[in-house]
């Protein structure tokens, strides 16, 4: 189960919000091969406006995927495609409704 999670918050540079779209997209893959991450969504709210929520079963899961790939992606990414620096917020978690 689910205790605690990371918000994300990604502002793109206008030429580049497709990209950073498209990445998101596809490290879908990469969040599903992690063993620690439990869920993982990816959302755009606005043209350049992007996010992440993820949950973990605990804080080493956490951890272990702000240093994965995707943390990766995302830190060579940052320098030209985003407008600023992706906020990053950890969260613990106290109610879940999952399907």
């Amino acid at each position: 189960m689910s205790q605690v999670g990371f918000l994300v918050r990604i502002q793109a540079v206008p030429e580049y919000a497709e990209q950073v779209a498209g990445v998101l997209r596809d490290a879908l893959e990469l969040a599903r091969a992690e063993e620690g991450t439990i869920t993982w969504f990816a959302f755009r709210d606005g043209p350049t406006s992007f996010g992440v929520f993820d949950t973990f079963a605990d804080e080493d899961g956490r951890k272990a995927h702000l240093h994965g790939k995707i943390g990766d992606a995302l830190r060579a990414m940052a320098p030209t495609m985003f407008a600023a620096t992706p906020e990053i917020s950890p969260h613990d978690l106290l109610a879940i409704k999952l399907p």
